[in-house]
């Protein structure tokens, strides 16, 4: 999905302005508020939501209900990776574009610090682990999310069960991962192997070596800065570092099938929050306000689970089908925010120096 463009806005409003006449939702509420909340919503006509990318943790089925549940909302969306979200909130707020913000925790609290976001608890604030919101509500997470191997099977002969395996010559110009200058997975990427190698959240140069040396077998393929589900979907990428939720989507949702397996490498891995914001000063804050609310929900988080991601709001049901998928995988260590946030700098550096010098 390229930026979000004025042309693409307009057009977007104009869409929302022919909606303006629809009747509000029928049969109860979510929550206390909602059909006020989407009169309101229905007003501005719009919501636009930074960096929900659709193939991106079952966003596109939360689009696709929201829609059905609120007519008179016209939804619009772009996919920038989190760093590049912060970055165009941050340009753009003397006149901002955006309603909602969704990154890697780790930027919404650089989006904090930059001042670019507002105050909002949404229905569920309460049932959120203190770890998994902001202390001024500034950001809280949507959902959590468990670095793995995602192997295309049709290419790869023997599927890697460690990062060890991946250091092996079978591997040469196989893997694919996030690079994490520019997005929160590739940090994520960074810690897992962290972990894996003896790092913690104190110390992050034993994942940042192992990845320097896993660049120096020419196993990596490439290095990217938007999700490459697409082209794993196609077969072009064997190996693909990343998200369980995206190689069980592609395993179960998208036809993959057989053709994929899912490894959580049994050296150890990370798991790591996602955290959506209100855009402070932004243009259709009703809109922002039903979106929000609409996620978090105990029906929005179980959508979330089925694309395979795990919700952050405590005792969400989720059905059995989904749940019997997400294997049991104690080796996955949850990173600290906070920290991972100081560490962003030294990662960005320390990385650039170990991979892109090879």
């Amino acid at each position: 999905m390229k930026p979000l463009r004025l042309a693409h806005l307009l057009s977007a409003a104009g869409i929302a302005l022919a909606a303006f006449s629809v009747q509000a939702f029928e049969g109860a509420e979510l929550y206390e508020g909602e059909k006020t909340l989407y009169k309101a919503a229905e007003k501005e006509g719009m919501v636009v939501s930074f960096d929900t990318g659709p193939t991106w943790a079952n966003w596109q089925a939360q689009f696709n209900a929201f829609k059905k549940r609120y007519p008179g909302v016209e939804l619009v969306y772009n996919d920038l990776g989190s760093a590049a979200t912060v970055i165009a909130l941050e340009k753009a707020r003397n006149r901002p574009q955006a309603d909602t913000a969704y990154y890697f925790a780790a930027s919404a609290l650089d989006a904090v610090e930059k001042d670019v976001v507002t105050s909002f608890e949404p229905v569920n604030y309460d049932r959120l682990p203190e770890d998994l919101k902001d202390k001024d509500a500034k950001w809280f997470a949507v959902h959590q999310l468990n670095i793995a191997f995602l192997v295309n099977t049709a290419l790869v002969d023997n599927v890697p069960q460690s990062w060890e395996d991946l250091l092996k010559p079978e591997y040469k110009n196989s893997i694919v991962y996030q690079d994490p200058r520019s997005t929160g997975q590739g940090q994520v990427i960074v810690f897992a192997a962290n972990f894996a190698h003896g790092g913690d959240m104190d110390n992050v140069m034993p994942g940042i070596e192992y990845l320097g040396k896993l660049q120096e077998t020419d196993n990596v393929l490439r290095t990217v800065g938007t999700t490459p589900y697409a082209q794993f979907l196609k077969g072009e990428i064997p190996i693909w570092i990343g998200y369980e939720n995206d190689g069980l989507k592609a395993k179960y949702l998208d036809g993959m099938g057989d053709d994929i397996e899912v490894i959580t490498p049994k050296e150890g891995s990370a798991a790591a929050p996602y955290a959506i914001s209100l855009v402070k000063n932004g243009p259709n804050p009703n809109a922002a306000k039903l979106w929000l609310n609409f996620i978090m929900t105990d029906e929005g988080q179980a959508r979330f689970a089925e694309g395979f991601v795990r919700p952050s709001v405590q005792g969400v049901e989720l059905s059995e089908a989904v749940a019997d998928k997400m294997e049991d995988a104690p080796q996955v260590k949850p990173i600290d925010i906070a920290k991972a946030t100081a560490h962003k700098a030294t990662i960005d550096a320390e990385w650039a120096k170990a991979v892109l010098a090879n």
